[in-house]
């Protein structure tokens, strides 16, 4: 069978990969704090005896477009738009520490500060932010949150852990939407970082974008399955020739 069957399997494979990657960004669109992720592949020639004349498609590495999304007015007192780099930290389901954008907070049943999907809020010492019963919080440019209960004088709490990645260690997208560092080490917090309170921070995946990317890689995965039936067809001519009797 003629190899342009496998070659154009893995450009096929590619274009699957990348439609469902494109699929997850749209589905995204309005996440708070999501970052696009990117599809990225190489052609990689297949060598062997005579001529180069096979390119497969293979995945390179992908990570996540890292530019900012758009600042959204709340004018919720737990609402926080994380600036520049910086990245809250809260505690994932794998009881790591990990990372998000999502600055929308919540005060547990318990009085545990959370984000809005439940996941515990972790405090520049590493620990859970806990509220007094009954009280307001509110949240300072600098991170801290402070609590007041009834008339009295507003005390600070806690402080969030803005932290910020570095070239050597930066930030990989989990399974469970979350990031963490790639050496799985969790980062420092970054005393200088700073937030916008009543302020979310929209998704940065590009709707137009995506959707032409996704007409796009519908056609290439279509190219792709033409030629493998091109190959088919030529594999079974050349049978039905072997065929023959002289």
């Amino acid at each position: 069978m003629d190899r342009l069957i496998y070659t154009a399997m893995t450009g096929a494979n590619a274009a699957a990969n990348r439609q469902a990657v494109l699929s997850n960004n749209l589905a995204n669109v309005s996440t708070n704090g999501f970052r696009a992720q990117l599809a990225t592949y190489r052609a990689v020639p297949l060598r062997g005896e005579g001529a180069t004349t096979r390119v497969f498609a293979v995945e390179a590495t992908a990570g996540h477009l890292n530019t900012p999304g758009p600042a959204q007015r709340t004018g919720r007192s737990l609402d926080a738009m994380a600036m520049g780099e910086a990245w809250f930290a809260v505690q994932g389901l794998d009881g790591t520490e990990a990372y998000t954008r999502n600055g929308n907070f919540e005060v547990a049943t318990d009085g545990t500060l959370t984000t809005g999907n439940g996941r515990q809020v972790l405090s520049s010492d590493g620990g859970a932010i806990t509220s007094p019963a009954g009280a307001e919080l509110s949240i300072s440019p600098d991170g801290n949150i402070s609590a007041k209960v009834g008339g009295q004088p507003a005390n600070v709490i806690g402080r969030l852990k803005l932290a910020v990645p570095t070239a050597d260690d930066p930030l990989k997208r989990g399974d469970d939407g979350l990031f963490r560092t790639l050496s799985g080490d969790p980062m420092n917090n970054e005393d200088t970082a700073r937030v916008q309170v009543g302020v979310l921070e929209g998704s940065n995946v590009n709707a137009i974008e995506s959707m032409v990317g996704m007409i796009q890689t519908a056609r290439q995965f279509e190219a792709q399955m033409r030629l493998m039936q091109t190959a088919e067809s030529n594999d079974r001519s050349a049978g039905q020739l072997l065929g023959l009797q002289g």
